[in-house]
């Protein structure tokens, strides 16, 4: 067997493979053999086919097997061994490759076409700047948040008073047909309403100050600003059909349920914060800031790597690549491949790679590399992301802790892990290196950079 590069410049050769049949002869033999015990043909007992046989019915497979298996294995260990880095997997090459005749042929000719990886080599300095933005964190953001702990905190109690906006309401829907019950029209018993949660401000209001008992004849249509999702969930019907509903509904009132906001007190500030040492509403503002904060973290470090990448590119230029052979890999991995597509993203595509190019390099030249500390704190902090996203800002750290480790011992994870880390690490060496610009900005304004 040889494989030398053929035909190559900077950025892509040709690679010839020769596979001679002292190469694969005595395994493709080997193998048939295995065939025959296993084979089972009319007229011949289990394991006696004759080999003759068994070579027609399955050498040219079994040789197509062996083959494919010399090059898996012989390809990537040339590559290694001559320290040539490639983008991707050999392309079969288009100019270069003939047909074979596997009846016919003893030795093969094997050409594949190949990019070469670039070597994109980074350096960074002080001189280099690159924005954190620092959300300010206003009295009104402080006090909704407050609001939303509340909620959660407070207390639900059944009365008999009129009805207040953030009132659970309890009662009989009916779908009306010139003010009166439709027959055979929609029922809903049980169903329950905030007024609250109401889009359509006319709507909303004929709940405001009814009474226990009361009758409110309102318009579903109107008051979800035609959502079927909310009015399918609230007449307990599909969606395709809630996309028709038009008609009034009376809802009866039968039950109130009153909510009672916490006293800021000390009980209160021990359920937000699991914690028995914030004693004055101050300090508690206080805590609720810092957290709030504190959950803009992960936005301000993807806005940080945003604009790091941006340098990233800035200082790789103009990367030579070999574009032919590269539009045929993205053609050949796309999952619906699409010439004009590929035409299209290609720009975008090889950004991409040269950024990862220069990713890797800037992670293997300064041996940056994670541990099993590296690994807990991206766990813990993917827990905490994961736990942000539904609202819960202020997860004991024993809970956070316990996920964590589930999530470590979960091994279709790990790649993910391993690389999560990795890029954690990466952040924290560029953020190093560089000159980091700290600027202050709303909410509204840090939103905006999102969009």
């Amino acid at each position: 067997m040889n494989i030398s590069l053929l035909n190559s410049d900077s950025v892509s050769g040709v690679v010839k493979m020769e596979i001679e049949k002292n190469d694969y002869a005595a395994q493709v033999e080997k193998n048939l053999r295995q065939y025959r015990q296993q084979a089972n043909m009319p007229g011949f007992r289990k394991g006696m086919v004759p080999i003759g046989l068994v070579k027609k019915m399955y050498g040219k497979a079994v040789l197509a097997e062996e083959l494919n298996k010399l090059i898996a294995e012989n390809l990537p260990k040339y590559f290694q061994d001559n320290n040539i880095r490639i983008i991707g997997e050999p392309l079969t090459s288009e100019t270069e490759q003939k047909e074979m005749d596997l009846d016919v042929q003893e030795n093969f000719e094997f050409y594949f076409d190949v990019a070469f990886a670039p070597v994109i080599a980074l350096k960074f300095s002080k001189r280099d700047k690159i924005n954190w933005y620092e959300i300010v964190v206003d009295d009104e953001m402080v006090n909704d948040q407050i609001l939303s702990y509340q909620k959660n905190f407070g207390a639900y109690d059944k009365v008999e008073n009129v009805v207040s906006a953030e009132d659970l309401i309890k009662g009989t829907v009916t779908e009306l047909a010139d003010g009166q019950p439709k027959e055979g029209g929609i029922v809903v018993e049980e169903a329950i309403l905030m007024p609250s949660y109401i889009k359509g401000k006319r709507e909303q209001a004929k709940f405001l100050k009814a009474k226990l008992h009361d009758k409110v004849v309102f318009n579903p249509q109107k008051a979800y600003k035609n959502e079927a999702v909310e009015i399918a969930s609230f007449l307990k019907i599909d969606k395709e059909a809630a996309q028709h509903i038009a008609a009034d509904f009376q809802f009866e009132i039968n039950e109130i349920t009153h909510y009672q906001a916490p006293e800021m007190n000390r009980e209160f500030f021990k359920n937000v914060f699991g914690i028995d040492t914030i004693e004055t509403e101050e300090s508690f503002r206080e805590h609720v800031r810092a957290s709030i904060k504190d959950s803009y973290q992960q936005q301000s470090e993807y806005l940080f790597l945003k604009d790091a990448r941006a340098l990233i590119l800035k200082k790789a230029g103009d990367v030579p690549l070999a574009e032919s052979v590269l539009k045929r890999k993205f053609l050949a991995s796309a999952q619906h491949p699409a010439p004009e597509k590929i035409e299209a993203d290609y720009p975008d595509l090889v950004e991409e790679l040269i950024y990862l190019y220069a990713r890797e390099h800037v992670i293997s030249s300064n041996e940056l590399q994670v541990n099993d500390d590296d690994m807990e704190a991206y766990a813990r902090k993917l827990t905490k992301s994961q736990f942000l996203q539904y609202g819960m800002m202020n997860v004991p750290d024993d809970l956070l802790d316990r996920y964590a480790k589930n999530m470590l011992q979960n091994e279709e994870m790990m790649d993910k892990m391993i690389n999560g880390a990795l890029d954690d690490k990466f952040f924290h060496f560029i953020k190093e290196k560089v000159k980091i610009e700290t600027k202050e900005v709303s909410r509204e304004e840090f939103e905006k950079m999102f969009t």
